[in-house]
């Protein structure tokens, strides 16, 4: 592993960790030459995904990219971010599963929505007033109508 410091490949793990339920391994590194401390984590991949956008080009799936989707609407609400990480490794197997290389943007976008709703009420009607471009309040208010007889049924 290189040093993201220095370059050098003469880089010593230092600790290992099981994460993630077991899904990823967490290792702090030491370089050797510079004495710099970083960390690395390991995880299972089944395939590597391709996203279609919407304006039909692609690009490789960024799990950092989902994150930052989940973590946003969830600033300052009380999730903690072992849960967020649960969510996207969730949303990436689903996705594995599938047994397809390439996915629609729109079904990320789709999978984000469905694990903030059930993650955290605000967090989901905060991206899905982004997601689903809104624009008048009257949007917010149908969309919170359509929350609101969701909760009741269900």
């Amino acid at each position: 592993m290189k040093c993201p410091f220095c370059g050098s490949e003469d880089t010593q793990v230092k600790d290992s960790r099981v994460t993630e339920e077991g899904g990823a391994i967490r290792r702090r590194r030491n370089c050797a030459d510079c004495e710099g401390r970083f960390t690395t984590f390991e995880r299972v991949q089944l395939r590597e995904l391709t996203v279609i956008k919407a304006d039909g080009t692609k690009d490789r799936f960024d799990r950092d990219k989902l994150l930052r989707s989940l973590r946003l609407p969830l600033q300052k609400r009380p999730v903690e971010e072992e849960i967020i990480e649960q969510s996207a490794n969730q949303i990436i197997r689903d996705f594995e599963k599938r047994g397809e290389s390439e996915i629609m943007a729109v079904d990320i976008g789709t999978a984000v929505m469905d694990h903030l709703r059930k993650l955290d009420t605000v967090a989901y009607i905060r991206y899905a007033s982004v997601y689903k471009d809104f624009r008048e309040v009257s949007d917010f208010n149908e969309f919170l109508g359509e929350i609101h007889a969701i909760t009741e049924t269900g």
